[in-house]
């Protein structure tokens, strides 16, 4: 059973989310981050919720400010917005009487789920976290992608090229850039207390498989990363996708099927 409902963020913002739920009650839920530039019903998300749905684990997903249909616009995304409403969804979890919560996030979510994890340590809220592909630097991810001169571009215009695959560009304020300079991933790491998965292409062509190296290095144990030879960023090989996907299903399920200590 899918349930569409809306929330409020910190500052006030309306975040489309939808909460999935198996045929017996149950305690356990996985909530969703969805990617830059994406939404709540990207491929991964859906995947998984059926995933998990199949072994009794609601899901609950959302659109990040200016994407899907949240608040927005997009433009004037920053990551502490996307920060609080990772946090504000945690605690509707919460708060629906759910007890034991798994976070899943790719790509950019994967960075907010990472920040969103140190933030909840000590909390009693959080059981496990998967990250697929994430960016803890993502300012060092924009300056490889773009490049100098797509980061003067950005700064005069106000718009990125849409990394998506689109041809026009996507405005976007240049103060989100200066502020991925304030956010590491790897000093967020180095506070979360839950078991932490990475998973990662030997191709990825948006995030630097050192990125993910660093960030193993920083988490506590347990702690695991398994990088995918041949796979992309978008695991666009259907046994990639499957192998990645697999992974995150499992390492949630082992975790949020254990018992709390």
């Amino acid at each position: 059973m899918e349930q569409a409902l809306t929330f409020q963020d910190g500052a006030g913002h309306k975040v489309s989310a939808i909460l999935a739920t198996p045929a017996q009650p149950t305690n356990r839920i996985v909530v969703l981050l969805h990617g830059f530039l994406s939404n709540k019903n990207s491929t991964t998300n859906k995947t998984l919720t059926r995933a998990f749905l199949e072994q009794g684990l609601a899901t609950l997903r959302f659109d990040f400010f200016g994407q899907g249909e949240s608040d927005g616009p997009f433009e004037r995304i920053t990551i502490t917005t996307a920060l609080d409403q990772a946090t504000s969804a945690i605690h509707l979890a919460s708060a629906k009487g759910y007890r034991r919560i798994g976070l899943i996030g790719s790509s950019f979510g994967g960075l907010i789920a990472l920040m969103a994890a140190a933030e909840e340590a000590g909390k009693g809220r959080l059981a496990s976290l998967a990250l697929k592909c994430p960016v803890p630097d993502f300012e060092e991810m924009l300056r490889l992608e773009f490049g100098p001169e797509g980061i003067v571009a950005w700064k005069q215009t106000g718009t990125i090229p849409n990394i998506t695959g689109g041809n026009e560009r996507v405005p976007l304020h240049y103060a989100f850039y200066e502020e991925c300079a304030r956010y590491r991933g790897y000093d967020a790491a180095t506070s979360v207390t839950v078991p932490t998965l990475i998973v990662q292409g030997d191709q990825d062509e948006y995030v630097p498989l050192h990125q993910s190296r660093r960030l193993l290095e920083a988490l506590r144990p347990p702690k695991r990363l398994d990088i995918l030879p041949g796979a992309d960023h978008g695991f666009s090989k259907a046994e990639d996708f499957r192998s990645m996907a697999g992974k995150l299903i499992e390492w949630t399920v082992t975790h949020l099927s254990a018992q709390s200590t």
